[in-house]
């Protein structure tokens, strides 16, 4: 049986669905939509030659689909998903973050008590093979994680139609918009929830010059989180996005009283200088303290997976678990839940940095 998606968004990150899905047998999209419509129909041509649909409404009526795809701007996830919810029953996989305000958060918990098919939040980065290499080994590496250090160290943001991503109001901050996969691993990796954040960030070098409609962009380009757990453990964010020249674009860390692990991940293929030769590939390093004798293990990726796309693989093998999930009718590995508790933790983030205090958070994530 094949599966059919449709696709809302078609911008970068809607055509790197589409490279992806196309990998995985059985699966293709049998419909795209985006309000700019040269986007939708170069979508529609990089699908096969698919439908284009003019409106939303016409996306989701299409009988013929079996899941949808949410590929568009942070700041119109959620009236999305409630659009979808109020005509059909039907799995979502909706890309982070799921939504950008803490007013939305009460959104998402109405549709946790009333929509009935799965929705999985597009946390691309559990999926990468260094990464799902490093959670499957930190916990006996280490002894238990006491502390985990995730360093970002990349590119500016890239450009985005209409340049919506260069305002706060629209991604819900740089510690939403561009951290959410982090503090989503935190929470994986650690299996506790936040109690406390204290962050220092701010716009530092990038986009001072840049105005849209005679408004200057506010979005932020670096800055540290950090995070105390309830079980005792500690996690730090550092975030640089002026850091073109780096080799790793991240590099997590997790040390207990047993040892330290840590993953290595180079940045995009097609951003990598073509006279530095080939980019290196990801790693995992394992580090006890007896012996001590480092052993690393170099991860080579499929040609064909870094070409889909700009994750190393990430989207694939989150493609690939997501058909499995709506064949066989199971729930989402990445929850709503996930979802939420991943924009409020940016969301505290933002608060702390903002207004120099820590910010504390309630059993149910929300913070004050």
């Amino acid at each position: 049986m094949t599966l059919r998606y449709g696709l809302i968004g078609c911008g970068m990150m809607g055509r790197e669905h589409i490279r992806n899905v196309a990998l995985v047998e059985g699966v293709e999209f049998a419909c795209v939509y985006d309000p700019a419509a040269e986007l939708a129909e170069a979508a529609g041509e990089l699908a096969g030659g698919t439908r284009v649909a003019h409106t939303l409404d016409g996306l989701i009526e299409d009988g013929r689909l079996d899941a949808v795809v949410i590929a568009s701007p942070n700041f119109v996830h959620v009236d999305q998903i409630e659009a979808i919810a109020r005509k059909r029953t039907i799995p979502i996989l909706c890309e982070k973050p799921l939504f950008t305000k803490d007013s939305d958060a009460a959104r998402i918990e109405a549709l946790q008590a009333g929509f009935k098919a799965p929705i999985w939040v597009a946390m691309e980065y559990r999926y990468m093979p260094p990464v799902a290499g490093f959670l499957s080994q930190a916990k006996d590496v280490t002894g238990g994680i006491k502390m985990m250090t995730l360093r970002e160290h990349r590119r500016p943001f890239l450009e985005k139609v209409g340049d919506w991503n260069r305002f706060n109001r629209n991604t819900g901050g740089t510690l939403v918009e561009k951290c959410c996969h982090f503090f989503d691993l935190m929470r994986l990796t650690l299996g506790a929830e936040p109690v406390r954040v204290m962050a220092s960030a701010g716009q530092m070098v990038n986009h001072f010059d840049e105005i849209y409609d005679g408004e200057r962009a506010d979005i932020w380009d670096g800055g540290y989180a950090v995070f105390d757990f309830a079980n005792g453990a500690r996690a730090m964010l550092e975030l640089c996005m002026f850091a073109d020249g780096t080799i790793w674009n991240e590099e997590i860390m997790a040390v207990g009283a047993a040892g330290k692990i840590e993953c290595r991940v180079p940045g995009p293929q097609r951003f990598w200088p073509e006279a530095l030769g080939p980019s290196p590939e990801p790693e995992v390093t394992v580090y006890l303290r007896a012996p001590k004798r480092p052993v690393t293990e170099v991860l080579a990726l499929d040609p064909a997976l870094i070409a889909a796309g700009d994750h190393h693989g990430s989207t694939f093998f989150q493609h690939v678990r997501f058909a499995d999930m709506v064949r066989a009718g199971g729930a989402a590995e990445v929850t709503l839940e996930d979802g939420r508790r991943a924009v409020l933790m940016g969301l505290a983030a933002q608060m702390s940095a903002e207004e120099a205090r820590a910010v504390s958070f309630r059993p149910d994530g929300t913070f004050g």
